[in-house]
C-alpha cells in the first residue's frame, strides 16, 4: 500500500461532503481509530439501494426512516477519512489532507481538536465483538503506508476514547493494541 497526494492506492474511493480544507499551519502528526457500525452490532447492513449503512452515513445519503435508530442520529454529518469492513476492504471518504469530521470536541495532549491534525479511521466494529484478522492486517498495513507518508504520525496512534473521554468508548476493550503494534513493527521490520 502506497499514498500518493493523500490517497491510499488499496482503497475504494467514495467521495464524503463532510469535510474541509485543514488550517494551513497544521501538520498531519496524528491517527484515531474508532468503530462504527449501523445499526449498533449489525454488520455488513445495507439499504434498500445496497449502499452499506456506514458509507451511506458518510455520504449524506442513510435513508434515516430505514431502521428506529437511524432517527436518533438523523441529521448527523460525519465521516471518517478510511473504513476498514471485517473482510479488511477499505474504503476512502475524505484526501488525507483534508480534515474529516470523526473526531468531533476532542483534546489529545492538550491540543484540542483533533480533526484538524489527524486522520480517522473507522473499523466496522463495535465495542462488543472483537476485530476480525482482516481488520487487524489491513489496519496494520494502512497505518504503516500512513507512516511513511506521514512521519509525524508514527507515535501518536490513539483511540476515540482516549481524545474525547466523556464521550467516546471506541474503538473498545476488545480492541487489541498490542496485536495492532506488533503487526505495524513486523510490517515496518521487513520494509
Amino acid at each position: 500500500m502506497i499514498i500518493s497526494d493523500g490517497c491510499l492506492s488499496a482503497a475504494t474511493w467514495l467521495c464524503s461532503p463532510n469535510s474541509n480544507v485543514r488550517p494551513a499551519w497544521i501538520n498531519i502528526d496524528a491517527i484515531v481509530i474508532h468503530n462504527i457500525s449501523l445499526p449498533p452490532n449489525e454488520f455488513g447492513a445495507c439499504g434498500a439501494d445496497g449502499l452499506h449503512y456506514v458509507k451511506a452515513l458518510f455520504t449524506n445519503q442513510l435513508d434515516w426512516q430505514a431502521h428506529p435508530y437511524f432517527q436518533t442520529i438523523e441529521g448527523a454529518e460525519v465521516s471518517a477519512h478510511l473504513f476498514i469492513e471485517r473482510d479488511g476492504a477499505i474504503t476512502q471518504f475524505v484526501n488525507f489532507n483534508e480534515r474529516a469530521w470523526h473526531a468531533g470536541r476532542s483534546s489529545y495532549l492538550g491540543r484540542t481538536e483533533c480533526n484538524d491534525y489527524s486522520i480517522g479511521i473507522e473499523l466496522e466494529g463495535s465495542d462488543f465483538t472483537p476485530f476480525t484478522a482482516s481488520q487487524y492486517e489491513t489496519l496494520a498495513q494502512v497505518i504503516t503506508a500512513i507512516y511513511q507518508a506521514y512521519p509525524k504520525t508514527r507515535r501518536h496512534l490513539t483511540g476515540h476514547s482516549d481524545i474525547a473521554p466523556n464521550r467516546k468508548t471506541d474503538p473498545g476493550d476488545y480492541f487489541e493494541w498490542a496485536r495492532l503494534r506488533a503487526d505495524i513493527a513486523k510490517i515496518r521490520k521487513q520494509d
